[in-house]
């Protein structure tokens, strides 16, 4: 019988600043992110350029990867429909927190429409 593990210290760094999110909308199809998938994120991580993070902007949240591009950063979608956003500066208020891992629902019928 194969040992068991806990998700919790499998996935989970720290449990008092880690959420689970529900992913809403298509712009990080292409890093393996999509509609209905569920995040785990962590508010307590410093975010660094590569790692993809949420991000409070215009009173919304949005998930996009942090890149430092020519000496400024921006957030990148992962699907070409989608528009690159231009922080002006990096403002680590503003990114609220990193996404860590992302878990999806394989069993037909079970996931979010």
């Amino acid at each position: 019988m194969p040992a068991s593990a806990s998700l919790n210290e499998q996935l989970i760094r720290c449990r008092a600043s880690t959420v689970l999110l529900r992913v809403s909308g298509e712009s990080m199809q292409g890093a393996g992110i999509s509609h209905g998938d569920l995040l785990i994120v962590d508010r307590g991580l410093e975010p660094r350029p590569g790692q993809i993070v949420v991000a409070c902007l215009d009173g919304g949240f949005t998930l996009k990867r942090l890149v430092a591009h020519q000496g400024r950063f921006r957030l990148e979608a992962a699907h070409p429909a989608y528009p690159h956003m231009e922080l002006d500066s990096f403002d680590s208020a503003r990114i609220w927190a990193v996404a860590l891992h992302v878990i999806r629902t394989l069993e037909p019928g079970r996931g979010i429409p």
